[in-house]
This record gives C-alpha cells, sequence and structure tokens, in this order.
C-alpha cells in the first residue's frame, strides 16, 4: 500500500465484524528493524580468559541531552507538561512531585507538591491549565491551583478514598475534570470547581481487580458528553457515562471468545480515521491478547488476537502489552511489548506492516506526525520514521530505564521537539530531536 493510499484510507468499525485469534509470526511481518546496538561478536577464546578479581562496571556515559533537572532523589515516575507554559511536573519515589521550567538551559526550579506521603505515579494539568493534579501510592490525590499567571500553585484540594491511585487522567478538552482507577477495582471521576474545591461526579465498582487502565472518549462532543473506558486484570473492559455513574457496556471473557485477558493498557483512536466515531478502543493484556473495541456500539469487539507466539525461552509477561499508540493522520496503530518488540499495524487490515525490536521492555509509545517515539527499560528514547522504518534519532544519557516521557512543540514549527524523560535513577533529561 502506497503513503498516498495509506493517508486516505479510515478504519473499518463495522458492527457485525467476527473477532479471530491470530497469531503475528516472523514470516507474515512485511518488515523487521532491529536497533543495533553495535555489539560486537564474542571471541571464543575471551569466554574462557580469568576475570579479574577486581574488574570494575563499565557504565554507558553517552549522553546526548541538552540539559536535565535532577532534584528528585528516588526514580521518576510520572511527567506531565502544561498545555500552553514551559512548565513540566515531575513526581516521584521520593514521594514528592517538582515543578521546572522546560524552555530553559539549566532548567529553574519553580516549586514542589510535599503532601504526598508515598511514591507520586501519576501528573496531569487540565485542559485550561488551572489546575495540576497529582496522585501517589496510598491514593492520595492532591489537586494545585495556579497563581500569577501559573507562576506559582498552591493547594486547594485533596482526596484520599482509596487504598492505591494505579492512573489518573486530565479530560482533554473539558476544563476541570479528571478520573483516576484504584487498586481495588473503584473508578472516580471529579469536577474541579473554580475555588478549587471539588464535586464528585461517579464512582463505580464494577471491576473485581485493579483497574489498571482508563481513558476518556468521545471528548469532541462538548461539555454534554462525559464517557470513559475503563481495564482491569479481572479481564473486564467497561464503559461508564461519568454523569450518571451508569455503566454503556460491559466486556467480560464471554464477548473475548473465552480468551482470559488480563488488560493492562489502553488507547483511544482519533475520531478523524474512524468515520467521526471518537469511541474506538484499543485495549492490550499483560499476555498479549489485544482486542479493538467499539464503545459506541455497545462495546462491540471489532478485532481479537494474540499479538506473539512465544519463543520456548521467553516468559509469559514478554507478551505484555505495555503502551499503544494510533497514529493520527493515517491508519497506523502502534503496540508495544516487555519483550521489547513494536509492532505497527495497518488498521485497514489489522496485518503488521512492521516490526522494531529494541534491547529491553518498552515502557512507553506516542506518535507525533510520521515519527514514533518509544522509551525503553535500557535508558533510551527511539524514535523512528513509521513509513520508512529509519531510526532518525535515539535519545541517549540514563543509566537506568525510562519510566516516561512526555514531548514538548513549539509553535515554531522551525524549531526542533523536545523529549523530557523520567529516570529510574532519580534524573530527568531533555532532547531536542529532529522534525
Amino acid at each position: 500500500m502506497s503513503n498516498e493510499e495509506l493517508s486516505n484510507t479510515n478504519i473499518p468499525v463495522e458492527e457485525d465484524a467476527e473477532p479471530q485469534e491470530e497469531f503475528i509470526n516472523n514470516d507474515e511481518v512485511e518488515e523487521v528493524v532491529p536497533v543495533n546496538e553495535g555489539d560486537e561478536p564474542i571471541d571464543e577464546d575471551d569466554e574462557e580468559e580469568d576475570i579479574p578479581m577486581e574488574q570494575t562496571l563499565e557504565i554507558d556515559m553517552s549522553n546526548n541531552s541538552k540539559t536535565y533537572f535532577d532534584k528528585h532523589t528516588d526514580s521518576v515516575f510520572t511527567l506531565a507538561h502544561h498545555p500552553s507554559l514551559p512548565l513540566v511536573v515531575s513526581g516521584g519515589g521520593d514521594n514528592i512531585a517538582h515543578l521546572w521550567t522546560s524552555h530553559s538551559q539549566p532548567p529553574k526550579f519553580a516549586g514542589s507538591i510535599n503532601g504526598h506521603t508515598e511514591s507520586v505515579i501519576a501528573s496531569g494539568f487540565t485542559a485550561n491549565g488551572k489546575f495540576l493534579v497529582t496522585a501517589d501510592m496510598t491514593g492520595k490525590v492532591i489537586v494545585q491551583i495556579g497563581v500569577k499567571g501559573g507562576s506559582q500553585w498552591k493547594q486547594s484540594a485533596e482526596l484520599n478514598e482509596v487504598e492505591e491511585v494505579v492512573w489518573l487522567k486530565c479530560h482533554p478538552t473539558i476544563n476541570n475534570v479528571f478520573a483516576f482507577g484504584a487498586i481495588d477495582g473503584s473508578v472516580w471521576c471529579y469536577q474541579i470547581n473554580d475555588d478549587g474545591s471539588l464535586e464528585q461526579l461517579m464512582s463505580g465498582f464494577a471491576h473485581q481487580q485493579d483497574c489498571t487502565n482508563g481513558d476518556f472518549i468521545n471528548i469532541d462532543q462538548g461539555e454534554n458528553t462525559l464517557e470513559l473506558v475503563t481495564c482491569s486484570v479481572d479481564g473486564t473492559v467497561i464503559g461508564w457515562n461519568c454523569y450518571t455513574a451508569q455503566q454503556t457496556f460491559k466486556i467480560t471473557q464471554a464477548e473475548t471468545k473465552g480468551l482470559i485477558a488480563p488488560w493492562v493498557s489502553i488507547a483511544v483512536a482519533p475520531s478523524n480515521l474512524t468515520n467521526g466515531n471518537a469511541a474506538i478502543v484499543a485495549v492490550g493484556a499483560n499476555n498479549g491478547i489485544l482486542a479493538i473495541v467499539n464503545a459506541n456500539n455497545n462495546g462491540a469487539v471489532l478485532h481479537l488476537e494474540t499479538v506473539v507466539e512465544l519463543k520456548p525461552d521467553q516468559e509469559e509477561l514478554d507478551a505484555s502489552i505495555e503502551s499503544i499508540s494510533w497514529a493520527q493522520n493515517f491508519p497506523l496503530m502502534a503496540v508495544g511489548l516487555v519483550s521489547g518488540d513494536i509492532l505497527l499495524y495497518e488498521t485497514t487490515t489489522w496485518r503488521v506492516r512492521r516490526r522494531f525490536t529494541l534491547e529491553d521492555s518498552v515502557t512507553k509509545l506516542l506518535f507525533d506526525g510520521d515519527d514514533i517515539f518509544a522509551s525503553c527499560i535500557n535508558g533510551k528514547v527511539y524514535q523512528f520514521d513509521s513509513k520508512t522504518g529509519q531510526e532518525k534519532f535515539v535519545c541517549t544519557g540514563h543509566n537506568m530505564g525510562v519510566l516516561d516521557f512526555v514531548l514538548v512543540k513549539s509553535n515554531d514549527a522551525s524549531q526542533p521537539r523536545k523529549v523530557i524523560t523520567a529516570g529510574d535513577e532519580g534524573v530527568s533529561l531533555v532532547f531536542e530531536v529532529p522534525n
């Protein structure tokens, strides 16, 4: 299929699409792009040499970042960027969230959120940038309000409804709305009032185990539509009307042809690729099962498959789908696995168009234009051209895994984009990547 044909094709969303279980074998993939790390083959004589007792550990110190932020004293788990200001929030295992600037070298420290009592694992700015929401592993959710044009932030509200928050998302178009899921399977949605106080819109208790992920759907339909899709390791995917707390659909093992699917990842397709349907959702499980769901049609399963057939020496969790990302302007979708594989699907046929292989687990995927960015436990973020398979840039500088990243774009298209990372060693790096 040519790039022009690919760009002009919509995702089929037939209501009567029949789910099918498939395995992706190497001979079915159009192109495999291994990431060459430059390792030299091992000489047999070298294997037999005695290793000196005082041999030192060699660490790759190569670093092509432009600047860094290192105020955290433990792993950085989460990052969020303000929608209009050059401002980043980072949350870490030191129970603190820090605010700092993304446009200056070095970054300027802009304050800390000190009210958390465990690792800060989720964060987000509201759509209008007025509020910042952070959550930790003891279930505490803290809301900060920006004052003086966002140059200062002060706490306006606090929640502690659950034992542990697993994920948190701010609505991308409706101002001052956020939702989160908890380890007990519960789902919560709140409205932040203009004064910073909180109003609970809904709580749901339909999942029987961890609510592992969730995302808002139909985000282009205005403030009168507030809907959410959540998933759980108990094998359920549930749609919610957040204004009424009513379920709009529920997928169980019966809808997945009896397959056990401990769901862990979720992503919503852009409506311009789905004939205006802003509720086509991909969900991925920790055993490699992938489902495409029409959340506007009672949760109809449009496609169902197992994305990879594991080799005998691989563990089951190597097939875990850690991240899913949809291209914005052409029908491609990527899934990233613990095995280090990234599979690019043509969403018109659900065949794998290309596969990239990283040397360690994928932690996050993000499409931007033709490019796909992938962070990895090996401490790098890779930039690939999704159409040609070309490796365009590798962000290098961490000596431990990259657990999260954000992509920051300038209003000036001639300026390079920035990748800002969350490092397991407690450092965030800022990279400039090619357009």
